[in-house]
């Protein structure tokens, strides 16, 4: 079932999440719900504030970017890229931060370069609840710090210089408002009149 995704300004968006365990109610038809809103959103991750819930959930799949056309745009580590993060804790951040594009299905319409670590190190249980330890480098590791930064109630565009953040703020106040169009559901904050 495809869910409504959170919009930039919902106060959900900047919680704190809560982490749960196996007995979680419905968590096999919420991580089935979560890729399939991913999917027609044509996200590569999607957190759980996304869809409204404050928990410590969230899922990626970057295998369509595996392969290209265009040998040089295809990323062979991304190849099988499709997890499920429960409870993840960044044990360690890796090497140089790099500079990439990044966007985000709460914030659509604005791309912006994030500096982010190369290398990380992320310890988590997956669907299974079987705990898990790896290290992730490239675009992978950029996916899951996007991710990760959600259940920690934080943004992408966090990352940008004050200056940066001034010339979005229009764009950023729309998307809040509900002015925007997208070719998936959203979930818009309410607001009071006269604000």
């Amino acid at each position: 079932m495809k869910l409504p995704i959170v919009a930039y300004g919902d106060p959900i968006l900047r919680k704190k999440t809560e982490e749960i365990d196996e007995n979680y109610e419905g968590l096999s038809d919420l991580i089935a719900n979560m890729f399939d809103t991913m999917y027609a959103a044509r996200g590569v991750g999607l957190a759980a504030p996304q869809i409204g819930l404050a928990i410590r959930l969230f899922v990626v799949d970057a295998t369509p970017y595996s392969e290209s056309d265009d040998e040089e745009e295809g990323d062979p580590s991304l190849k099988n890229f499709k997890k499920v993060f429960i409870n993840p804790i960044m044990v360690e951040e890796k090497d140089e931060k790099v500079g990439e594009i990044e966007g985000c299905l709460s914030i659509p319409d604005i791309s912006e370069e994030v500096d982010r670590p190369l290398s990380i190190v992320i310890n988590y249980l997956n669907e299974n609840f079987e705990e898990i330890e790896e290290e992730y480098s490239g675009m992978a590791a950029r996916i899951i710090q996007h991710e990760f930064d959600h259940i920690e109630g934080k943004l992408f565009v966090d990352k940008l210089s004050p200056l940066k953040k001034a010339m979005l703020k229009s764009k950023l106040d729309a998307i809040s408002k509900g002015k925007i169009s997208v070719p998936y559901r959203m979930r818009f904050p309410n607001f009071k009149k006269g604000r």
